[in-house]
């Protein structure tokens, strides 16, 4: 049997979490929120995305402040209006898909907020063209160049713990099933990880030890107000000497374990444009396997998998538990389905699609009897 195909429970403090499948659709920032607030491309996107055949879906960077986003047309849930938004568009999603798991990334881009959609450069933007003062762990620029970013005092620690806390607790008000926290990518809590960003002297930095305490110090808190499941996507290395480290990633996971980690999700890179990542199919995956034997968590493995048979074979090699994939579902919205056909797997399915299949995949619906008139 198809291991990709098999199913796969995520434990939390109110129970198992049951997918139909280890494929998992990644968080993928769409840049189109007006204040914060989800529109129809959402609606419209998630559908698509929740028809997928998929065992998870994971809802895009979502900040819990307005000074978080990494754009101005990136998507929030810091407010009344913000939740009231994302819940009608993801309720209406989920009314027009078979019942599919959906997680909420909760981010913070630190020192890359502020910045301009990425077709309209991604570059910083200034406060005549929209954008805002920024903050990090330290006053270090992300590019050379940049003005720099405010350094957090200990007050304002306190106060993003308490946006991420009140954040997660209107995801369970929405209903969503579990939380990914934004430990990737250069973006806030990654800033804190990396010696490259993070060059405090108080006990937030220096130390491994100190330089995860912020982030273990968040966790912790959405933990004590968060009873679905939850886990953290973690940049497992920084690609340039000196940086964070695929060890120090599994030493950061094995201590988030004891304080009710869930799953971790490992990518890499994100702190310096200096970085020099090696890519090439399956180029992250050696890292998921590091931190999945040294933790023991369930984890998930994601960039440049694209090949039914590739996934299964990380799966069946122990490498990973969960197989995410992003771009591939915008290009490929039914990979999923072609999948199943290739690995003889079954996947969940909207009724109004049970025609659409040539003869020979029909049996990835599983028995699906389809009358004609």
């Amino acid at each position: 049997m198809s291991l990709l195909f098999s199913s796969y429970s995520l434990s939390s403090p109110q129970g198992a979490l049951a997918l139909a499948n280890r494929v998992v659709v990644a968080p993928m920032c769409q840049y189109s929120a007006v204040n914060g607030e989800a529109q129809d491309w959402h609606l419209m996107h998630w559908g698509n995305l929740l028809n997928s055949g998929a065992g998870l879906f994971i809802i895009e960077a979502t900040a819990v402040t307005p000074e978080g986003r990494i754009t101005p047309a990136c998507l929030g849930l810091w407010d009344e209006a913000t939740e009231a938004a994302l819940n009608d568009k993801l309720s209406r999603a989920r009314q027009l898909a078979p019942a599919t798991p959906v997680f909420i990334q909760l981010a913070h881009a630190g020192r890359k907020a502020s910045s301009a959609t990425p077709w309209d450069g991604g570059q910083l933007l200034t406060v005549d063209q929209g954008g805002w003062e920024t903050s990090a762990p330290s006053a270090i620029p992300q590019l050379d160049g940049e003005r720099l970013p405010h350094e957090l005092s200990k007050v304002e620690l306190k106060e993003l713990i308490a946006a991420f806390v009140v954040a997660a607790q209107r995801a369970t008000r929405i209903g969503i099933d579990g939380i990914e926290l934004h430990g990737a990518h250069g973006y806030l809590l990654h800033q804190f990880l990396s010696p490259i960003a993070n060059q405090r002297t108080d006990e937030y930095g220096g130390s491994h030890e100190n330089r995860i305490r912020f982030p273990m110090e968040l966790f912790k808190a959405v933990r004590a107000a968060y009873q679905g499941v939850l886990g953290i996507r973690i940049s497992a290395s920084d690609w340039i000497e000196g940086g964070w480290t695929p060890e120090e990633t599994a030493d950061f996971a094995s201590q988030l374990k004891p304080l009710g980690c869930d799953f971790v999700h490992i990518s890499s890179g994100g702190i310096s444009p200096l970085q020099k990542i090696a890519i090439g199919p399956n180029y992250q995956v050696p890292f998921a396997k590091i931190v999945k034997d040294q933790s023991g968590l369930p984890t998930m493995t994601v960039g440049l998998i694209t090949e039914p048979q590739q996934a299964e074979d990380i799966l069946q090699a122990g490498d990973a538990d969960l197989i995410a994939l992003a771009r591939a579902f915008l290009y490929k919205p039914r990979w999923a389905w072609e999948a199943a056909a290739a690995l003889d797997g079954v996947v969940p399915s909207n009724e109004r699609y049970w025609r659409c299949l040539p003869r020979a995949a029909q049996a990835i619906f599983g028995n699906v009897k389809i009358g004609q008139r």
